[in-house]
């Protein structure tokens, strides 16, 4: 594909995955294409219409299908329809695609890297809305890409996306491309670590030189992709290791942490090439709350902070906050994922105690044991009484408590998701009246 007019226009479209992302690709492309549906799944598709527009997978080789959109949730090696994608790889597109050749002359901003996508975001957003633009967030976080309405030339899109987004897209480009950080992640997916930086990667190698480049160039895994190939985009470097003026100015006590004082400089110099106001800069930073699950804190006293952050799925988004805290009751538990290490040294954990729940527990068992205190439990209920016991018993030490629950791994060995393991947590710190036992004389 090249140039940058809009090139679905009377095609055949296969949209593959009907998740949020495929409903809205097929309520864009509809009215101009021919658009055909299929899902692995398609028994708990609740909606009677789209049910109805599924189609069986012998009858595409009786259709010629120009594009195969694929849902980020396919996973392309493991699906029912691998073999057909096999074949059709160079068809195979994404909703940023679609985007890109409808909305080619809107900026946006795009956003990867292993942790902080939607915090970053987020505050990128809320930044640019209070600078009356009109700005929409799309991707991993907001509403699909397609899913927008009343579009203006002046319409400035921030987009969270995945490596599995950016790996599948063909024709996307970024005006502002960011990588927040890198570290061990999706490797089920993609395979090797190389693979997942060469993915997000991708982001960047498909700018012009009239496009921006975010990155921090002292992490050597970014740094070593930059070298191999020409990037045409002019590259800002985020140095997170050099003293910001800018981030001193901040009061905001959620920006303490290391991952989060890099995402904000990562917004400096995003919005220093919008001309952004400075003083509603730095006014919207520090009113920004954090999102739900996120390092959200639910509770805080002279005596106790609780913290959830069930959206923490590797160890490398467990660690920047662990280290800022000084008292920590760390719960952890779920599906861990592949190749993941816990990088922190044995005197970095000597005020961390860590509570390791669920099915996996010996897999956390191997990883922490010769670094941290430990105790193990079947479930995240178990291991939070004992939290509640152990706090008890040190009721005279002064020193402020935090019970971090951060979990380091994958949801669904027992939760549909992060916002449901995040939902069942603070419902299980009501049920045990947590505050008042922890707070109690």
């Amino acid at each position: 594909m090249t140039g940058n007019e809009n090139i679905f226009l009377k095609k055949k479209i296969l949209i593959y995955g009907l998740g949020k992302s495929g409903l809205s690709s097929y309520f864009f492309l509809r009215k101009n294409n021919d658009v055909y549906l299929y899902d692995d799944k398609k028994n708990i598709i609740q909606n009677k219409k789209i049910k109805k527009l599924l189609i069986k997978s012998n009858h595409f080789n009786k259709i010629n299908i120009d594009f195969i959109l694929v849902s980020p949730g396919i996973n392309i090696k493991k699906c029912h329809l691998k073999g057909f994608l096999k074949k059709n790889s160079k068809k195979i597109i994404t909703d940023l695609d679609v985007f890109y050749s409808h909305y080619s002359e809107n900026k946006n901003i795009t956003i990867t890297g292993t942790n902080g996508k939607s915090t970053t975001a987020k505050i990128l957003f809320d930044v640019l809305k209070k600078q009356k633009k009109d700005v929409r967030l799309t991707g991993n976080i907001g509403n699909p890409i397609l899913a927008e309405r009343k579009i203006t030339p002046k319409t400035i899109f921030v987009i969270e996306a995945s490596s599995y987004q950016i790996e599948y897209s063909k024709k996307f480009k970024a005006n502002y491309a960011t990588i927040l950080n890198i570290t061990p992640d999706h490797l089920e997916r993609h395979g090797t670590f190389a693979s997942y930086v060469k993915a997000k990667f991708k982001l960047i190698r498909n700018q012009t030189n009239k496009d921006y480049s975010f990155l921090d160039l002292n992490n050597k895994f970014l740094k070593k992709e930059s070298k191999k190939k020409k990037i045409n985009s002019k590259i800002i470097n985020v140095n997170i290791k050099t003293t910001n003026q800018d981030l001193l100015k901040i009061k905001n006590a959620y920006f303490l942490t290391e991952g989060n004082k890099q995402n904000l400089l990562h917004v400096f110099s995003v919005v220093k090439k919008m001309n952004v106001n400075k003083s509603i800069l730095f006014k919207t930073i520090d009113r920004f709350k954090g999102l739900k699950f996120r390092q959200q804190i639910i509770y805080k006293s002279k005596k106790l902070t609780l913290i959830n952050d069930s959206k923490a799925t590797t160890y490398s988004s467990s660690i920047n906050i662990l280290k800022s805290l000084k008292k920590v009751y760390w719960i952890v538990g779920g599906i861990p994922k592949v190749g993941d290490k816990f990088l922190m040294s044995k005197n970095q954990c000597s005020n961390i105690k860590a509570y390791i729940f669920g099915k996996n527990k010996n897999s956390f068992i191997r990883e922490l044991k010769n670094k941290i205190k430990y105790e193990h439990f079947d479930d995240l209920k178990q291991a939070l009484k004992k939290i509640i016991l152990d706090i008890k018993a040190k009721k005279k030490e002064k020193e402020h408590k935090t019970i971090l629950f951060s979990p380091s791994a994958a949801s669904f060995d027992s939760f549909k998701n992060f916002e449901d393991r995040g939902e069942k947590f603070n419902k299980i710190i009501k049920k045990l009246n947590l505050k008042n036992i922890i707070n109690a004389k």
